[in-house]
């Protein structure tokens, strides 16, 4: 057996290195060549960034590869991913893929996998995909939300300036801090006013306790009160009343007639003059009523 010639050699070691290249090539697109696959096809109206050896995960875990973007130039249809997914992945009918971007840039697809148990989507079947733009997308979303209200927040700030400046704010806050130091102070009171409460409770109790006792003395001796006689002896009163009243108004009696008679009145009334008369006269005749003398009595 001959060795080997020069060129043999070196056409073995280019074939050998052309092998690792291929291998080592699809080992940092992340493609096992030794595993077996099935190929899925989604579809996005924006891949955002996809290209081949993108990695699919579901449910966190890495299940396959992107191969192939299909990309139509005419716009009509959107782009479809071809995918290698591990033949012992299955999809759920009803499953979904979005596309998610990090904060640096890197770019991979997430499978939803729907809640199916029943049907699945087979080997070279097509999933509907969508773009989820994370907190950059939604940050996007945001800045047209955003660009509106920047009128709004300058006027805002020109109207808090303008407030800032008026005198009558600077005054507003004293006011503000009269009246906390006012508040404190009552506070103080009405602590103080709460001790000296609770330290007079007992006694106020006491004495509510022997009002209350009171009460219900007063309430037992009402009580004990015989209603029925007491109401009685006030009716035979007013009757006594009503008699006498009737007595007094009547011309049968003497007080009657005291009360009723004029005549006697004026009899009284003409008596009353006589006597005035007649201590009148006796007052300016003295000697005609009355003779007394030391040494006897003279004869006239």
């Amino acid at each position: 057996m001959k060795a080997f010639t020069k060129e043999v050699k070196i056409a073995l070691v280019a074939i050998v290195g052309v092998i690792i290249l291929f291998f080592g090539m699809n080992f940092l697109k992340g493609i096992n060549i030794f595993s077996s696959t099935n190929d899925y096809f989604i579809e996005f109206k924006d891949i955002s960034g996809l290209s081949s050896s993108s990695p699919i995960y579901a449910d966190g875990y890495q299940v396959g590869t992107v191969k192939d973007v299909i990309y139509d130039y005419s716009g009509e249809k959107p782009a479809r991913v071809v995918v290698a997914l591990d033949k012992e992945m299955r999809i759920p009918a009803g499953s979904s893929a979005e596309i998610v971007s990090d904060m640096m840039g890197n770019v991979k697809v997430n499978l939803l996998l729907a809640n199916n148990p029943r049907e699945r989507v087979m080997p070279g079947g097509t999933i509907v995909g969508e773009v989820n733009g994370g907190a950059l997308g939604k940050a996007a979303a945001m800045v047209p939300a955003i660009e509106k209200l920047l009128p709004k927040l300058d006027s805002i700030l020109t109207s808090v300036n303008t407030l800032l400046a008026d005198p009558a704010l600077a005054h507003s806050l004293h006011n503000v801090e009269t009246i906390t130091h006012n508040l404190t102070t009552s506070s103080a009171e009405l602590n103080t006013l709460m001790k000296h409460l609770n330290r007079n409770v007992p006694s106020m109790m006491a004495k509510a306790n022997g009002v209350l006792d009171n009460t219900n003395k007063l309430t037992g001796n009402l009580a004990a009160l015989d209603i029925e006689s007491t109401k009685q002896q006030v009716d035979q009163t007013i009757a006594s009343v009503q008699q006498l009243t009737n007595k007094l108004n009547s011309k049968d009696n003497t007080l009657g007639l005291l009360m009723n008679d004029a005549s006697l009145y004026n009899n009284l009334n003409t008596t009353m003059r006589s006597a005035d008369t007649l201590l009148v006269n006796l007052r300016e005749h003295p000697k005609r009523y009355v003779h007394f003398s030391i040494f006897g009595k003279k004869d006239k």
